[in-house]
């Protein structure tokens, strides 16, 4: 493995059965911290609204929390729901933050509206919104670079600070909307891995150099969990699938199951098959076998950073998972 290669982190603060939101969101800083000792790049965290399993609906708050956590570690979102937001309001947001914690902040922007009909009505952003985000990105984009003339004599406040690098996470056209406007881009998506690597290459040849980067810059998320056992590690993964499983048949997205809900509850056969999907492309095992799942995985995308998204039900196999992935990538030294 390229030493030279960032690993960075993804929690969405999910919550496990039996657990509680608060819990939850104190987890997520404790887990920042963790991750910071092991040496991992960045830690970025989530915006769901109205989603019974996940605590992070708030992520500019929950970021000024890890941020405070942490001194080193370069912390940031995976990411605001820039539709949700008047880009002004998020520009103002993360100036505070980039005063706050300088050279510490990032802003990664995606272009998802509400999952439910009932959350668009409440954030007042419906589907179609979505479809702004090219626009929206654009003017945020101004608002970060120094101002814009959409609206004389208005500024983003602090506007003395260090600028904060944008990101767009790639779900449908982001790859290409990163792409003209000069961003790094953030893609998922290891069930589809040949579409993935389109995106990727389409992402590359579109790229327009700009203020913010020169060159393209890609980072890969993926589901990892490394474990004494290649079934422990799969099981570490499971829980999120299930869990996803759940609402992509049932409509909502519940807290991470225990292994002992997993083993006793029945699944229809759909859900077995949005199930089985759900974990394709995880990459998991002892650490030669991810060692070399993860090798593939950069060759086959030129990946500069690897981003975790692993959300487990035990935090202390989640951590565990980490140490070992942070080992085996050369972030820290074993423990003797």
């Amino acid at each position: 493995m390229d030493a030279t290669l960032k690993l960075s982190l993804l929690d969405r603060a999910c919550i496990p059965e039996g657990g509680s939101a608060a819990q939850a969101l104190r987890g997520t800083v404790a887990l920042a911290a963790q991750a910071e000792r092991l040496g991992y790049h960045r830690f970025w965290v989530a915006e769901h609204h109205s989603v019974p399993g996940i605590a992070g609906s708030a992520p500019t708050v929950l970021v000024a929390a890890v941020a405070s956590a942490t001194s080193r570690i370069r912390v940031g979102t995976g990411g605001v729901m820039l539709p949700n937001h008047r880009p002004l309001v998020v520009a103002e947001q993360f100036a505070v933050l980039g005063a706050l914690f300088p050279g510490r902040i990032d802003l990664g922007l995606g272009r998802s509206v509400g999952f439910t009909r009932g959350i668009q009505q409440a954030l007042g952003h419906p589907l179609r919104d979505a479809e702004d985000f090219p626009d929206q990105l654009a003017e945020l984009l101004e608002w970060l670079g120094g101002g814009t003339d959409r609206y004389p004599g208005v500024r983003a406040q602090p506007a003395d600070g260090l600028p904060v690098p944008p990101f767009v996470l790639a779900l449908g056209e982001g790859g290409q909307v990163a792409a003209e406007a000069g961003l790094p881009v953030v893609v998922g998506g290891l069930q589809n891995r040949s579409r993935m690597i389109t995106v990727i290459d389409e992402y590359r040849a579109a790229f327009r150099p700009s203020q913010w980067r020169e060159r393209p810059y890609v980072i890969v998320a993926a589901p990892i969990a490394v474990a004494p056992t290649t079934e422990q590690a799969r099981q570490i993964l499971a829980a999120e699938a299930w869990a996803l499983a759940h609402a992509r048949t049932q409509g909502t997205f519940p807290p991470l199951p225990s292994p002992q809900r997993m083993v006793e509850t029945e699944l229809t056969t759909r859900q077995r098959e949005v199930f089985e999907k759900a974990q394709r492309g995880h990459l998991y095992g002892v650490e030669a076998e991810v060692r070399d799942q993860l090798d593939q995985l950069v060759a086959e995308t030129g990946a500069d950073e690897i981003m975790v998204t692993t959300a487990a039900f035990d935090p202390e196999q989640q951590i565990d998972s980490l140490r070992r992935l942070a080992e085996l990538a050369g972030l820290t030294q074993p423990e003797v």
